[in-house]
């Protein structure tokens, strides 16, 4: 059976599916201006100031396997400008045209388990490709849910809810300041979408109304997308909670989402010959019996990135598990530990064949 991705919170897809009064078009000249606004609701990309209804010209969709932040929900949806396509690329995201904005909101239900009731919006990132490149912009939401302010800066404010299990959880939540932007969105030094690639695209969504279709067919039959072979011919990324995939598949899938925007060969950490994108090849590289570049505390007196069947050995694993800045990875955009993603990669590696590691 297929898995079928959602448009983010059950919530969104109710009030997508209900009658909207007539919209203003998304102010594209607001978007391309050099000056940035200084609240979301100024680009007309939703039809209301809480941005729980979005104009019709955003195009809802999801990835295969979303990076964890936190354990926030994530609504996303790309805009493209009239006549504009994206292209079909084989590996790396896709080629979007200029005034493509791909927005992007971060939420949280009070009770994870009645996800549809009391949603927080914490704040809506945009990036947007203007003629010099592509710009981030992030909006926090105020309390009253009301209006998202623009935070070059970054922000910081408490955030409270109880998880699936029924468990209370609070802490102090972070959101980037626009240099951590480009930190995390840098390749070869040039700030570049993340998660919009072709095999993150390849699978099915559940559409508002009730229509259930693949992305990437979705896109090229609403003239979306430009280029794509038959869809047969394109590796989809699994999701690392899907059970019915192979564990390391599971695992390589998660660490790519989690780790490899720094960690390839074009990226900000490149230089630790750790590359944990899914399209690296080497088992070495992939950190497996690999040592560390530099041995600073953050390798916990550990000798191996990955220690083959040892995961109470292995710096990754370390280092996923710390709450401490410099240690702990990635070193943006989470405060909490993943116990589910932790979980993955200790079964991971200690599955591994204990074989005397590679120097």
């Amino acid at each position: 059976m297929k898995r079928i991705l959602l448009a983010g919170l059950g919530l969104l897809a109710i009030l997508l599916t209900g009658a909207t009064p007539a919209e203003s078009p998304v102010n594209l000249a607001r978007l391309m201006d050099a000056t940035p606004a200084p609240t979301l609701d100024a680009y007309g990309l939703f039809q209301d100031a809480a941005a729980r209804q979005p104009s019709a010209s955003l195009t809802p969709y999801a990835l295969n396997s979303p990076l964890f932040s936190d354990y926030a929900e994530k609504l996303r949806f790309v805009y493209l400008p009239p006549g504009g396509q994206a292209q079909y690329r084989p590996t790396g995201v896709l080629e979007f045209p200029v005034g493509t904005t791909i927005v992007k909101t971060f939420a949280y239900p009070a009770d994870f388990r009645q996800p549809d009731k009391d949603v927080r919006y914490v704040e809506t990132r945009l990036l947007i490709r203007r003629p010099s490149g592509w710009v981030p912009l992030d909006y926090v939401w105020n309390k009253e849910q009301t209006s998202a302010v623009l935070k070059r800066a970054g922000s910081r404010f408490d955030v409270a809810f109880t998880n699936a299990a029924g468990k209370p959880v609070s802490f102090s939540y972070s959101a980037p300041n626009a240099n951590q932007c480009k930190e995390c969105h840098a390749l070869s030094e040039t700030l570049t979408p993340i998660g919009p690639k072709a095999r993150n695209l390849n699978g099915d969504f559940a559409y508002p109304g009730g229509a259930t279709e693949n992305q990437l067919a979705h896109w090229t039959k609403a003239g979306l997308l430009t280029g794509a072979p038959a869809l047969e011919t394109i590796p989809a990324t699994p999701h690392w909670q899907d059970e019915k995939t192979p564990l390391n598949a599971r695992a390589l899938a998660y660490l790519d989402a989690n780790c490899a925007h720094c960690h390839n060969a074009r990226g900000i950490a490149n230089n630790s010959g750790l590359y944990l994108d899914l399209e690296q090849q080497s088992v070495v590289n992939r950190g497996v019996g690999k040592r560390p570049v530099a041995a600073g505390r953050g390798a916990g007196g550990f000798d191996f990135d990955i220690a083959p069947g040892h995961p109470e050995q292995s710096i990754l694993l370390h280092r996923m598990a710390s709450r401490e800045p410099g240690v702990m990875m990635p070193q943006l955009g989470r405060s909490l530990v993943h116990d589910e993603g932790i979980a993955l990669i200790t079964a991971y590696i200690a599955g591994m064949d204990a074989e005397p590691a590679a120097h």
